[in-house]
């Protein structure tokens, strides 16, 4: 039962989902007014690149015998898929979310970009950094910046966020995924790139 449990969390809370979590959190908190149709909009075309493409291209990447399974458990496996994810992304943030539509966006998946180029750097040195962990310390920090820059008062998602870091790296270490210093490292791999941003919105 605990197993299933923690299998369930590693793919509940799964990297993918992170982005759109993000953005979903943002349409959810911002005060100010989008119409709902353009709110649809970004959302539907933020689910389509970075959820549903990421799959198709992983079965492209399978058949092409590329990568083994979804967890990419070596170094290697992991240059193509983050080299297709930092496309991705830039793609995003060029003709999704401009700088010009929603910075707060723009510049949260400018912090993910420069996350994802970090992981690479790392996959090329033969290091795997905690995607789990990258995705969603990012998204924490992201949710952080989000309560201090409109003031509003977010702390129950925030002590929500807490909790689901620590249900994933517990689920990481249980199934032996990674590490205690792969897991670190996500983490900082995660944040630092949406502190850095902040300078820029915030």
């Amino acid at each position: 039962m605990i197993d299933r449990v923690i299998k369930a969390i590693s793919y509940i809370f799964h990297p993918l989902f992170m982005p759109l979590l993000g953005v979903t959190l943002y349409f959810s908190k911002t005060p100010r007014y989008i119409p709902d149709p353009i709110i649809k909009a970004k959302i539907f075309s933020i689910t389509i690149l970075t959820v549903v493409l990421p799959i198709l291209l992983f079965y492209l990447l399978k058949t092409l015998k590329k990568v083994e399974s979804v967890h990419l458990e070596t170094t290697r496996e992991r240059i193509i898929p983050l080299i297709l994810n930092g496309l991705i992304t830039f793609l995003l943030v060029s003709r999704v979310i401009t700088h010009n539509e929603i910075e707060e966006l723009y510049y949260f998946f400018i912090g993910a970009l420069c996350s994802t180029f970090a992981c690479l750097i790392l996959a090329i040195l033969k290091f795997k950094a905690s995607l789990h962990m990258v995705a969603a310390s990012g998204f924490f920090m992201f949710a952080i910046a989000i309560s201090i820059h409109f003031q509003i008062n977010i702390n129950g998602t925030i002590a929500l966020l807490c909790i689901m870091l620590g249900a994933i790296a517990t689920s990481r270490l249980h199934l032996k995924a990674h590490t205690n210093s792969e897991l670190i490292i996500g983490f900082f791999v995660g944040v630092i790139p949406q502190l850095l941003v902040l300078n820029y919105w915030l």
